[in-house]
Order: C-alpha cells, then sequence, then structure tokens
C-alpha cells in the first residue's frame, strides 16, 4: 500500500505523519488522532456528519483524502470547541434546542461556523441553503435555523449594526 508523508496542522498543533494514499481524512482524524467529535455516517459526502474545516472551508471530511490536507490547517469539532470559536453557536444551540440527538450537531457547527464568519448578513433562506447539505434525521432545522440566526443578529449587534 502506497505511503506518503504528510505536514498538517490540526486545530493549531503542527503535524507530520506517514499515510496511506487512500486514507481518508476523516478516518486519519477518528483512527490516527483519536478526533472523533466529527461523525461518520453515510461514507458519500451526502449526510454532512464528518464536515470539519479546511482552511477555514467546511469540507466532507469522508470526501477528502487525508494526502490532499498536505500543507492544510485542518479544524475539527474539537479544536473549534476548544479555541471558544463556536462558543456562541454551541450557546444558541443548547438554548433553542437545535442539538436533538447530537449525531449531526459536530457536522452542523462546523458548516454554522462557517456561514457566520464568511456570511454575516445571511438571512434565514441563506441559513437554509448553506446547511442543506448537513441531514439531521431529528427535526425539521427550525430550531437549527433560529440558533443560527439569533447568532448572525447577535454578532452583527456586537459589531455596531442593526441587526435583523
Amino acid at each position: 500500500m502506497e505511503q506518503h508523508d504528510i505536514n498538517v496542522i490540526v486545530n493549531g498543533q503542527k503535524l507530520r505523519r506517514r499515510v496511506s494514499a487512500r486514507q481518508h481524512l476523516i478516518d486519519f482524524l477518528r483512527n490516527e488522532l483519536s478526533l472523533t467529535g466529527s461523525h461518520l455516517g453515510c461514507e458519500h459526502g451526502v449526510c454532512g456528519a464528518c464536515t470539519i474545516q479546511v482552511n477555514g472551508t467546511a469540507v466532507r471530511g469522508c470526501l477528502m483524502l487525508a494526502v490532499q490536507a498536505d500543507g492544510a490547517s485542518v479544524d475539527t469539532i474539537e479544536g473549534l470547541s476548544d479555541s471558544g470559536a463556536i462558543a456562541d453557536l454551541q450557546d444558541a444551540f443548547h438554548k433553542h434546542n437545535a442539538l436533538q440527538c447530537g449525531f449531526c450537531t459536530p457536522g452542523m457547527l462546523a458548516t454554522a461556523a462557517e456561514l457566520v464568519e464568511q456570511h454575516p448578513n445571511a438571512d434565514r433562506e441563506e441559513i437554509r441553503a448553506h446547511i442543506s447539505g448537513n441531514y439531521c434525521r431529528c427535526t425539521g432545522y427550525h430550531a437549527i435555523v433560529d440558533a443560527i440566526a439569533t447568532v448572525l443578529d447577535a454578532r452583527r449587534k456586537a459589531a455596531g449594526g442593526s441587526g435583523a
């Protein structure tokens, strides 16, 4: 089996590892680094449970090979949580009962974190469109959209805007 050396920054920590050419990034994170917060669902990039951030962009960990992450910065739900970057999103998910069973939550939060950073003026339609690739089997998404909208509004107000 072909092996490659990669240099990657995972949750702020520089790492050098030898990985199989065919190893998916989510398997590398879960099995080699014991970062099991992101879940492996459909393994086809459809459900979004394995969503992580690579260089600040939400990606499906099951569709990206570990060798493709060479030179990249990867943030998992553990890193996003530990850094405090998504504390307001986590609080809002809790307050709006958007956690449900929790299986999709890490992927939802990684996707929502990308949205609030890159589209701070997103409205409810844009929120729905942005999270449409993340499946939640527990809810009709209302609570999740409410939580994200609350964070966007609070961040706009904190930045001096009028909010929604």
